[in-house]
């Protein structure tokens, strides 16, 4: 069966369209060395065949040492843990969300547009690398991933500029 990637972007942060407000719902930065990091990327990319859910330690200690600007964030209701984003700060102002997601037992909960919501405004807020400012916001989703990422890629304001298809 063939897996059609979409990679969406935003060229303006005014572009965003905001998710209904989850009153507690927030993101808060982490280490990405930490055990749980890489647990719980495992856990949310799982049901959907992330290479990054099934790294090994030293795949996931290598990432890190190849990707240094990479902030891994954890998405939280309260003090729970309910998701992880990462973001990357890319050359010429470009922020790339490398991960986004809800831990199986949070899909459905209502918690997924304010998450995103959060996530793209930290990514226009992130340190831009040789520009004077983030101009762009990007990812990339698959349709493998869940059923509703994409549409709510696109209701928060990400348009698609490329689609391609690889055989599985």
């Amino acid at each position: 069966m063939a897996k059609v990637v979409t990679y969406l972007e935003m060229n303006n942060a005014k572009d965003l369209r905001p998710g209904k407000v989850v009153p507690d719902l927030s993101l808060r930065r982490v280490d990405g060395g930490l055990p749980l990091v890489r647990a719980i990327t495992a856990q949310v990319g799982g049901p959907y065949g992330w290479r990054s859910a099934s790294r090994t330690n030293e795949e996931w200690q290598e990432l890190l040492r190849c990707h240094p600007l990479r902030q891994h964030w954890f998405i939280t209701l309260k003090d729970e843990i309910v998701g992880v984003a990462n973001l990357e700060p890319q050359p010429d102002g470009d922020v790339e969300i490398t991960t986004f997601g809800l831990l199986p037992e949070y899909v459905g909960r209502g918690l997924g547009g304010h998450a995103l919501t959060l996530t793209i405004r930290q990514a226009w807020d992130s340190e831009a690398v040789k520009s004077p400012a983030v101009r762009r916001v990007w990812l990339h989703t698959c349709s493998l991933d869940h059923p509703n990422a994409l549409r709510n890629y696109q209701r928060r304001g990400l348009t698609a500029y490329r689609t391609e298809v690889e055989a599985e």
